[in-house]
């Protein structure tokens, strides 16, 4: 079930009509999930979606989702996986994870939740690096801007970002797994809260929208768009018209949402953010 009409992430119906691919630079050989890049992160995934699963994370925290599955209410349970967040990665008892005395007590602190709100407040921030080096290594899909546009390994650019990345990541507590536990907390929680959906009907405000890596422009107001491997939408058109000069309208598949405002208490700023994570999408530009 979805939240739009079929028509907006409709693949041609003639299959003489080839459908886009994601470009090579856009995406890795190999990634840590149950499908490859270019599947998850094409056109025939955004209308045909199915789970994805990070390698290990359901059966290592089993114990986790037996304890939710006895939980009726979202709140509850976000509390619970708060807790467990907590407990499991040592977050509030650095030292018990192994953190040498005199280690930069900042570093410590950096837990997923530090990751969110970085990401939040500024989408070019050193934790956006982590979170979009997250992506890259789980879902196989290569950042193409942090700060400036990223098009090609080993490019200036793309070293510089690799350089934030690292500095983002030395001296944590497994922040990378932390987050592997926050997107499957995100995939449970939307199954428990939207059960026969498989899509959610999301905006995202944008300038410059020549300057976006355009692949497909085939019908009056509709484009096939390279999105950045993880971006932030609204679920409120109203809102998300107030960043941008053009309005996009995308049915983006529930299992690319990598989390969202009303997962955990306090996590984002906005109450109707949802972030989505990227590769080819059919969008259509909305009237405000």
């Amino acid at each position: 079930m979805s939240d739009i009409p079929a028509d907006i992430c409709r693949a041609p119906d003639k299959a003489s009509e080839c459908l886009p691919t994601l470009p090579r630079l856009a995406r890795l050989p190999i990634n840590r999930c149950n499908l490859p890049a270019d599947i998850l992160g094409g056109l025939t995934y955004q209308r045909h979606p199915t789970p994805l699963q990070i390698d290990g994370v359901a059966d290592l925290h089993k114990p986790l989702w037996a304890l939710l599955d006895d939980i009726p209410g979202a709140g509850e349970r976000a509390g619970r996986f708060a807790v467990y967040m907590e407990n499991h990665f040592c977050l509030r008892h650095p030292e018990d994870a192994g953190l040498v005395k005199g280690q930069s007590g900042a570093r410590a602190k950096a837990s997923y939740l530090r990751v969110v709100r970085g990401w939040a407040f500024d989408s070019e921030s050193r934790e956006a690096a982590v979170l979009k080096g997250w992506v890259e290594s789980r879902f196989g899909l290569t950042p193409r801007h942090h700060g400036e546009p990223l098009r090609e390994p080993g490019s200036t650019a793309w070293q510089r970002y690799v350089e934030i990345r690292a500095q983002g990541l030395r001296g944590t507590n497994a922040l990378e797994a932390q987050l592997d536990l926050l997107y499957a907390y995100t995939q449970y929680e939307l199954a428990r809260q939207f059960p026969q959906r498989t899509h959610l009907r999301l905006y995202r405000g944008v300038n410059r929208l020549a300057e976006h890596e355009t692949v497909q422009d085939s019908r009056q107001g509709e484009k096939v768009l390279l999105l950045n491997n993880i971006n932030s939408f609204s679920r409120s058109r109203e809102r998300a018209g107030e960043f941008g000069d053009d309005l996009l309208a995308v049915d983006v598949p529930l299992p690319k949402l990598a989390f969202f405002s009303c997962l955990l208490p306090g996590m984002l700023r906005r109450e109707d953010e949802y972030v989505v994570i990227g590769g080819l999408y059919r969008v259509r530009l909305a009237r405000f």
